[in-house]
Order: C-alpha cells, then sequence, then structure tokens
C-alpha cells in the first residue's frame, strides 16, 4: 500500500496554513500529488435559502452577494495554494493533464475549483484519494469545515487526517495508535500503515474503559509485526479524567506527533450531545490526528 493521492479541501483561511504544511509534508513523504480542492457556492444552493414573499431584487441581492463572497474566497485560497507550492517549490501541474509515465512518482500539486453540493463534491473527489489531509474544525461553530469531516468520514471510505491550528514541526515520527478493538479502529490502521511503516516509535495506547468487543492490543502489535512495524503497549486511563483526555496525554507522554484512531465507534448524535473520544480529540488535539471509520 503506498500514498499517491492526497485530497485536501480547503473552504477558506482558517487554520488553512497548517493543513497546507501538513499536506505537503505528507506528499514530500512519498512523492505524491497534494490536490487543493475548494467548493465554491452553487446557484442549487442559493435558492432554496429564496423564501417567499421575497421580492425579485431581494432575491437578486442575495445571489449576488452570495456569488461575490464565493468569489472572493476562492482568490484567498488559490492565493494561499499559489504562495506555498512556490515557498515550498513543489511543481503544479494542470488537474485534467495525465502525469507522463515517467513522472508518475513525482511530488506535484494541483488546484481544483469545483461548485456544487459540498458535501458531495468532497466525499466523490476524496474516494478516488489514497488519504485526505483537512484543518480542524472550529468548535466555536465553524460548521462547513465540520460537515467536510463528516462527509470524508461518512460517505468515502477513506482516512482522514486532521492537521491541528498550528502547524507541528514534525509528523508521523512517533505515532500512537488509540486502539479498542472496533473496525474504526482496524481501518485507521490500515490507513495508517504507510506511515506506520515509517515512523521511528509506534505505541499502542490501551485502556479497559475505551475497549469495546473485538481484539486486544497483543494481537495488534502481532498484526503490525508482520508487516515488519514493531510497537510497543502502553495501557492508560484513571477513574478522575474522560478517556479522551486520558488518551491525548498519554499520547503527549510518548512524544507522539501522530495519533490513530477509529472515528465515532459510539453514534454521532450520542457524541454531539454527551461528548466522547473523537468529539475531544477533534476539539482538543495538537497534535496530527488520523481518524476512520
Amino acid at each position: 500500500m503506498c500514498v499517491r493521492r492526497i485530497l485536501l479541501p480547503l473552504g477558506g483561511a482558517s487554520h488553512a496554513q497548517s493543513a497546507l504544511h501538513v499536506g505537503g509534508v505528507i506528499a514530500r513523504m512519498f512523492d505524491a500529488h497534494l490536490a487543493v480542492l475548494h467548493v465554491g457556492t452553487d446557484m442549487q444552493e442559493v435558492g432554496p435559502l429564496v423564501g417567499e414573499g421575497m421580492s425579485g431584487v431581494m432575491v437578486q441581492d442575495m445571489i449576488s452577494t452570495a456569488l461575490k463572497e464565493s468569489s472572493e474566497r476562492l482568490h484567498e485560497v488559490r492565493g494561499l495554494f499559489d504562495a506555498f507550492t512556490r515557498r515550498e517549490n513543489i511543481p503544479v501541474v494542470a488537474v485534467d493533464s495525465p502525469l507522463s509515465p515517467g513522472n508518475m512518482h513525482a511530488l506535484s500539486a494541483s488546484f481544483i475549483a469545483h461548485s456544487g453540493h459540498t458535501r458531495s463534491v468532497v466525499s466523490f473527489q476524496a474516494r478516488l484519494s489514497d488519504i485526505v489531509v483537512l484543518r480542524q474544525p472550529n468548535p466555536e461553530g465553524d460548521v462547513s469545515s465540520s460537515e467536510t469531516l463528516h462527509a470524508i468520514l461518512f460517505e468515502s471510505g477513506r482516512g482522514v487526517i486532521i492537521a491541528p491550528p498550528v502547524a507541528p514541526p514534525t509528523i508521523g515520527k512517533r505515532i500512537c495508535i488509540g486502539w479498542n478493538g472496533t473496525s474504526e479502529a482496524a481501518s485507521a490502521i490500515h490507513h495508517a500503515l504507510p506511515l506506520l511503516r515509517r515512523a521511528e516509535a509506534v505505541c499502542i495506547l490501551y485502556s479497559p474503559a475505551y475497549q469495546r468487543p473485538g481484539p486486544e492490543a497483543r494481537p495488534v502489535r502481532s498484526f503490525l509485526s508482520l508487516h515488519g512495524i514493531e510497537a510497543n503497549i502502553h495501557e492508560f486511563g484513571s477513574d478522575t479524567r474522560p478517556v479522551g483526555e486520558e488518551m491525548l496525554a498519554a499520547a503527549h507522554d510518548f512524544n507522539a506527533d501522530m495519533l490513530v484512531m477509529g472515528a465515532y465507534s459510539h453514534s454521532r448524535l450520542r457524541q454531539m450531545i454527551l461528548g466522547g473520544v473523537t468529539r475531544h480529540m477533534l476539539e482538543n488535539s495538537d497534535i496530527v490526528v488520523l481518524m476512520s471509520r
């Protein structure tokens, strides 16, 4: 398994520098292609916002404002992409031009501007990518970035690497695996295998309070060894702090720069209402997190 295409959806400037940095580092690791995707406003999305009783002038003003703001966001994101690829010396290729056979394993990037329903466009693009890099959702109300994350997790079958707000100094050198025996955790390991093989140290984090029906930590270590990956097991947990908080603290104790874990082994609705490990990581992690379902 190798990483050839990395998708990076970017709707605006918030946390964009960190996401671009993470995407660029991973692309350089594998001499991969980084596809930065911006989804602009579509008229079919604006239309339903128009209510009954609104005059033609009001409708036109609403549409004009939405399209202007969409154009400004596109211009801003494209500027960030251009500055990033110049600074990092990453060749930019045309989206509709296949790479020549001699350059199939060369570092490159492209910018895709698309209009349409954001959730559909992102999930469709993600299905033909090896992995997706995304900025951390803003817990204070960045609904669009959260919906993009959930579209990838629930509708693409891909793993998603979530970049923290501040670009990390290293990525993938010391990796922790948050293991709980679920199919989601197993999927995360599968998507992380290329990174785990390159890591200098790997640690499986295990807690009886986090474990669900399924294999425990020792079989995971045996599975990883078949792939040439040596891992330690660390049991964490206490009766005083939530599992998510304890897991992140254990990752910090290991000096991890990446955490691999399954997402929403409890239902998304339950996590939204009551909290959970996934929600805690999405709102609080200051290291890169690879999640999968």
